[in-house]
C-alpha cells in the first residue's frame, strides 16, 4: 500500500546565476525558516531560473539510482531524492534535505487517482480567477514507510493528510511548502515571545474538493477553501498532545485569547516576510474542539473571525 501526496507548488525559484552561489542555493532550498527538510519541483523543471556556472546537482534515489543535472533541473521521474551539490570538484551532500519530484496533475482522471476520489478543483475546467486558485501542480507518492518522515523540523507529512476515505489507498493531499515554512516561523515567533512551543497541532491541513464538500463548508467563500489548494492549516498549541487547545496565556482558561496570541505571531511573520502573506482567521471552540486559528499563504492579506 502507498500513500501519495499531491503538492501545490510555485514556479521555479525566481533567482539567477548572478544572485546565488551554492551556499545560498542550499539556504533557499531550506526555506525562509531554514527548517524545511523537503523541497518540491515539477519533473525536469529548473530549480533556479538560470544555471549556476560550474555547479551541478546530483540526485540519489533508492528507486532510480543516481542522476546529475548541470542545468539544475529536477529529475524527470517522480519520487524522493537525496541532493548533493557539485562545484569545481567539491562535493557536498545536503544532509536531511530531500527533493520531491511531482507526478503531473493530469494523472488524475474523472476526479480519481486509482480508487481515491478527490473530485474536481473549482477552476479545473475553466480559467482560474487568479494564479492562487489554479489547480495543484502534481502528485507525490508517499509510502507507508515514509509517511512519517519529517518535511520540516516540527512537521511530518502525516500532519497534512486528509482524514476521509480511511480504507482507500493510496491517498492524495495538496501541500505548499510555503505553508510549512510559515508554520515554522510562527513557532519561532512564539518561542521568542517566551511561549515555549513543543507541538503546534494541525487540526486540518489538506481537504480535497470531495472532502471539502462533505466535511467542510461548500457554500460562500468555503467553496474556494484554501485547504483544497494545499496552502492552509487550522492550528493550535498543544504541547501535551491532548488534542485540545492549550492555555498558553496561563489565565486558567482556554479561550479565544489563547489563539489570538498565535494569530498575532502569524501577523508578525507576514510583516517580516511578505512572500508568506495570506489569511488569518480566528475560530471559537465547541464540543468537538477548542479554539483555533486558520492560516494560509494565498498571497494577499485576509482577516476574519469565524
Amino acid at each position: 500500500m502507498t500513500l501519495s501526496i499531491l503538492l501545490g507548488i510555485s514556479p521555479a525559484f525566481p533567482v539567477s546565476a548572478s544572485d546565488y552561489n551554492t551556499s545560498s542555493l542550499e539556504k533557499m532550498l531550506r526555506g525562509t525558516s531554514g527548517k524545511l527538510l523537503a523541497s518540491i519541483a515539477a519533473p525536469d523543471s529548473p530549480i533556479v531560473a538560470k544555471p549556476l556556472p560550474d555547479v551541478s546537482l546530483e540526485y540519489q534515489s533508492d528507486s532510480f539510482g543516481t542522476s546529475i543535472s548541470s542545468e539544475l533541473k529536477a529529475p524527470q521521474k517522480p519520487g524522493w531524492y537525496q541532493i548533493a551539490l557539485k562545484q569545481n570538484g567539491a562535493y557536498k551532500v545536503l544532509e536531511g534535505l530531500r527533493l520531491i519530484t511531482l507526478t503531473p496533475f493530469e494523472a488524475k482522471k474523472n476526479g480519481r487517482i486509482g480508487n481515491y476520489f478527490l473530485g474536481l478543483w473549482p477552476f479545473e475546467q475553466q480559467k482560474a480567477i487568479s494564479p492562487a486558485y489554479k489547480s495543484p501542480a502534481g502528485f507525490i507518492e508517499v509510502t507507508l514507510k515514509n509517511i512519517n518522515l519529517q518535511i520540516s523540523e516540527h512537521f511530518k507529512l502525516s500532519d497534512f493528510v486528509d482524514q476521509d476515505q480511511a480504507n482507500v489507498w493510496p491517498k492524495y493531499v495538496a501541500l505548499d511548502t510555503r505553508l510549512v515554512d510559515k508554520l515554522e516561523l510562527i513557532i519561532s515567533e512564539l518561542n521568542q515571545e517566551g511561549i515555549g512551543v513543543k507541538h503546534l497541532a494541525i487540526m486540518c491541513g489538506f481537504r480535497s474538493p470531495n472532502s471539502n464538500a462533505t466535511f467542510g463548508d461548500p457554500s460562500g467563500r468555503g467553496k474556494l477553501s484554501r485547504h483544497m489548494f494545499g496552502d492552509a492549516a487550522d492550528i493550535y498549541v498543544d504541547n501535551n498532545k491532548t488534542g485540545w487547545t492549550q492555555d498558553i496565556n496561563h489565565d486558567g482558561r482556554v479561550t479565544l485569547e489563547d489563539v489570538k496570541i498565535i494569530a498575532r505571531a502569524a501577523a508578525r511573520v507576514e510583516a517580516k516576510y511578505p512572500n508568506l502573506v495570506g489569511g488569518i482567521g480566528i475560530y471559537p471552540g465547541n464540543g468537538a474542539h477548542g479554539p483555533f486559528i486558520h492560516i494560509d499563504v494565498r498571497g494577499q492579506a485576509a482577516r476574519w473571525n469565524g
